[in-house]
């Protein structure tokens, strides 16, 4: 009875570790060339395939109301804030990986291969987009 009680207990404590490696919840993206914070984007899942909008703008000046013109689909003049820039990602199998997805550029308005992967014990979140072998890294910060 005893064991079977600290097991709870020990799953109880690491539980919201577990919950954590995982790109589901709200991240800090950061300019590649400055530092500075460009927005938080809230990354959710439904059926197992993950997708993310743009909950806030942050760099210092940045528009609320501002539209994404460059984007070349059905997002095309759509608002930035609530914009959907993450589709289509699912967990590889046996992996803390999830692929198969999309994510879009509103600055450029280009959308790329996704593959986010949690590090840091799920404080982090690195997202790569590419076309082929050529693509970037970014490493977005937990906020939720």
């Amino acid at each position: 009875m005893f064991k079977a009680f600290a097991a709870m207990v020990c799953m109880a404590i690491t539980a919201p570790a577990w919950a954590q490696m995982t790109p589901v919840g709200l991240w800090k993206s950061v300019d590649d060339k400055t530092g500075e914070p460009k927005s938080e984007i809230r990354i959710t899942e439904q059926g197992g395939v993950l997708s993310g909008r743009v909950e806030k703008l942050l760099r210092k000046g940045a528009d609320p109301a501002a539209l994404c013109t460059a984007c070349t689909d059905e997002r095309k003049d759509q608002p930035m804030v609530g914009l959907e820039i993450i589709r289509g990602a699912k967990k590889a199998e046996g992996k803390e990986v999830w692929e198969d997805g999309k994510i879009l550029d509103p600055e450029s308005g280009k959308s790329y291969t996704l593959r986010l992967t949690p590090t840091d014990s799920g404080s982090k979140l690195d997202v790569r987009g590419s076309i082929g072998p050529f693509g970037r890294t970014q490493t977005w910060v937990r906020v939720q």
